[in-house]
């Protein structure tokens, strides 16, 4: 199985792009935050994308994409089967972060690597954009955040008002850019 990774252009995002990318995650357990620490609760529920929440995943994506930021694609047989996108608008006290806005893996092709190499894709990016950290507002399903941590990923420093109002579950990480990125 070969996956072929390419930044897309904002012409080619449509919803037809998203036509066989399987969303769906069972969530059983999420960490949420309680007096000030981090435990595991059982939270069940299926997480699956309307069809309105496709079409504003495709307006969001192309605006990133027409705004300067960068939407990758992994493609299996010339099918689209993981994507993310970063911002390149910096933020922060310093200007240190730029946002990792999406990074997901379709359902029939977890596990592969796929969501890794995008993560790093966009690190590299990022860098390249002179920003320090990744920004993550992270779903909070323990599986989700085993990889954000598996990746070196840490609880972000400074919290994103926008991101925390958005999606109050999700958790708040950062990813420090460093020499880890040489030679993407």
């Amino acid at each position: 199985m070969r996956i072929e990774y390419r930044r897309l252009e904002k012409e080619e995002i449509c919803r037809e792009l998203f036509g066989q990318f399987i969303r769906r995650q069972e969530v059983t357990k999420c960490w949420r935050r309680e007096e000030g620490k981090w435990v595991v609760r059982d939270a069940p529920f299926i997480d699956d994308w309307s069809e309105e929440d496709y079409q504003l995943l495709v307006k969001c994506l192309k605006n990133t994409a027409e705004t300067g930021g960068a939407v990758w694609g992994a493609f299996c047989g010339g099918v689209l089967k993981g994507f993310a996108s970063v911002e390149s608008e910096p933020f922060g006290s310093r200007g240190q972060y730029l946002d990792l806005t999406s990074l997901h893996v379709s359902g029939d092709m977890r596990g592969e690597g796929i969501g890794r190499t995008l993560f790093l894709k966009a690190g590299q990016w990022a860098k390249e954009q002179g920003a320090d950290k990744l920004y993550i507002s992270g779903h909070s399903a323990v599986e989700t955040q085993a990889f954000y941590r598996a990746m070196g990923c840490a609880e972000a420093e400074e919290y994103c008002r926008k991101h925390v109002e958005a999606e109050p579950y999700d958790c708040q990480l950062e990813y420090i850019l460093n020499d880890r990125l040489a030679g993407m």
